[in-house]
């Protein structure tokens, strides 16, 4: 491979065939995509034809994939575990393929505010689903149910506030960067936790 060790050189012709296969293309189909002979692609996956990048390049596209996932060689942090915030109650994963991302795990014990100013909007969108109890999502003028197994996406500009119904529940809520930053002006990046 250009460049690389072998281990990743297995890597890179295992996902070739691999996204091949689950394609279900013959080799020939991919040689005609890639506008490879037959018979390179096949020394490509086998190990026999050493890795070019033009060609990368080229089977990436034919595989409607990028050279960068092509190649990642990131398989180490498969597993990863939580940060704890014990003050806030909350259990916060990182997203590796995307550092906008925030993953936080809540208990929320509260209902939600009375006082519609008590709510908040900022640019980005959220995402939860309840993992044990109610949750209460006031959205804007609206108030919606979220029982368990249930999901909410919703913009984050709309006012927001989530709290819980009749007795604690457990929420899992996925932030991207804007709804993050959002909820982290006021230290604070709880699930519609109020300022």
């Amino acid at each position: 491979m250009v460049g690389g060790d072998e281990q990743l050189d297995r890597l890179v012709r295992s996902r070739i065939r691999a996204l091949r296969v689950a394609q279900g293309w013959s080799l020939e189909e991919l040689s005609g995509r890639a506008r490879l002979s037959q018979s390179s692609l096949s020394r490509i996956e086998n190990g026999q034809r050493r890795l070019a990048l033009d060609q990368l390049v080229t089977l990436a596209r034919a595989l409607d994939t990028t050279l960068d996932q092509l190649v990642d060689n990131a398989t180490d942090d498969v597993v990863v575990g939580p940060t704890v915030d014990s003050a806030h109650g909350l259990m916060r994963w990182p997203v590796r393929s995307d550092p906008g991302l925030s993953v936080v795990r809540q208990r929320i014990t509260e209902p939600p505010p009375e006082n519609p100013a008590a709510m908040r909007a900022h640019p980005g969108r959220e995402w939860l689903v309840v993992l044990s109890g109610t949750a209460v999502l006031l959205l804007g003028h609206r108030r919606f149910r979220v029982e368990t197994n249930q999901a909410a996406e919703f913009p984050t500009m709309e006012p927001h506030a989530i709290g819980t119904a009749g007795g604690p529940c457990e929420i899992m809520g996925i932030f991207d960067r804007d709804a993050r930053r959002g909820h982290q002006r006021d230290g604070d990046d709880r699930p519609g936790a109020t300022p």
